[in-house]
């Protein structure tokens, strides 16, 4: 029987913690579990209450361990893309002597010496990014193992983050009890699970994740991550107005925008979308009054886009990609016209986790994927025996029902009786 590898993927968010639990099977990766927990120890990227982080991911964990009967021990972490740094390096790997055939050992002794390249002490190594190996003169992005070559030459992307951010997300995942498997900056992640680098091979892609305390920026170009640029607005600002006029929660604010409101000014209408009381008085709010209340800062939040990027849109074909979860708020999509490129929606189409604020999450179990092959890594987020237990335990109630009479058994019985 294959293997079950089983792996947690957690995004500290800036207002919740994301936990999925994910299985690869043969060919197939299914949802095990999707989990949340609210937090308010998060200000702009910055952890403020390491304590309030830490009881979010303790309770997110504690969730999914109630519900799938097994414990997790180890996790792969997004962190956000503060301050990114993008490095290549450059080094050169003496194949064996006596065969000159290229082993995985030795692009192993390659990408080992790529990753002690240090170049500033205010940063720390995240990702290993796009890797070109030539050998006898020809680029390859495929690992040439077996190949026969007097030297293997590694052209190795580094993508560091500020150094202080990446120890407090990571202290937080540890405090919590979890082993960190992995790390992986958030708009990587996203682009693995997009499949963004396939697509700029001869294009810009610029990736907009909307979340919301801010916007995070990120440029692909010839398979590679260039940059990335955290903007302060997110979709947060533009529910404030209506939130604090008619002291609604961010979270009513947001489920209101989200599955009831049209937000073009022209088409918006005066009927009442939404009845709640306070004390004594009942208040009410038109769909056209929560439009004139949130559709100016969007507009604006959009300038600020096409503002950023007006100097790559003119250097040639550039589109853009937004997902993230203010992309939950389908009425905002007409207004993606206004963007100064042609721009594409990303929304994850896996079973269980169609939802844009978990395209992190997703993209954490395809970044670690891809390194398995390079790193050898047998490791996984869960003890092999305790799942199988678990397994084995499911499928003996499951046999035992079946012998007593289940669902199929009883109706054909019911129906026979009718005869």
């Amino acid at each position: 029987m294959n293997r079950k590898e089983i792996y947690a993927s957690v995004e500290i968010a800036d207002h919740e913690i994301r936990l999925i639990v994910g299985e690869f099977y043969d060919t197939r990766f299914n949802i095990l579990r999707v989990e949340r927990a609210g937090i308010t120890g998060i200000e702009k990227k910055k952890i403020i209450d390491e304590q309030n982080v830490v009881n979010g991911i303790i309770k997110a964990v504690k969730q999914a361990e109630e519900s799938l009967g097994y414990h997790i021990e180890r996790a792969l972490v997004s962190l956000p893309s503060v301050n990114v740094a993008r490095h290549n390096k450059r080094v050169h790997v003496l194949p064996q002597a006596s065969s000159k055939r290229i082993r995985l050992s030795d692009i192993q002794k390659g990408l080992n010496e790529a990753i002690t390249y240090k170049p500033d002490p205010e940063l720390e190594l995240v990702n290993v990014g796009c890797i070109k190996y030539i050998t006898n003169g020809i680029t390859s992005r495929k690992m040439p193992i077996d190949e026969i070559s007097d030297m293997l030459i590694m052209d190795v992307d580094l993508l560091f983050a500020d150094k202080e951010t990446v120890y407090s997300y990571a202290r937080c995942i540890e405090k919590a009890g979890l082993e960190i498997l992995d790390v992986c900056l958030d708009s990587y992640a996203i682009a693995q699970e997009a499949a963004v680098f396939e697509q700029t091979v001869d294009k810009y892609v610029i990736l907009i994740d909307l979340a919301r305390q801010n916007t995070t920026l990120s440029l692909f170009t010839h398979g590679k991550l260039v940059n990335c640029e955290v903007l302060e607005d997110g979709y947060g600002k533009w529910l404030a107005k209506l939130c604090e006029e008619n002291h609604l929660s961010p979270h009513v604010g947001y489920r209101l925008v989200q599955n009831t409101c049209c937000l073009k000014e022209h088409e918006a209408k005066d009927t009442i979308i939404y009845v709640w009381s306070e004390g004594k008085e009942q208040k009410q709010l038109s769909e056209k009054q929560v439009c004139q209340l949130v559709a100016p800062y969007i507009h604006e939040w959009i300038q600020g886009i096409n503002e950023a990027c007006a100097p790559i849109i003119e250097s040639g074909d550039v589109r853009y990609l937004i997902t993230g979860e203010g992309c939950e708020i389908q009425a905002v999509e007409p207004l993606f016209d206004e963007l100064n490129a042609p721009w594409q929606l990303y929304v994850p189409q896996t079973i269980g986790a169609r939802d844009c604020s978990l395209v992190t999450c997703l993209g954490l179990f395809y970044s670690w994927k891809e390194q398995i092959d390079i790193r050898n890594d047998q490791r996984t987020s869960c003890a092999d025996a305790e799942v199988e237990q678990v397994v084995e335990t499911i499928r003996r109630k499951t046999s035992t029902q079946d012998e007593e009479g289940g669902f199929t058994k009883k109706l054909k019985s019911i129906l026979l009786n009718d005869r």
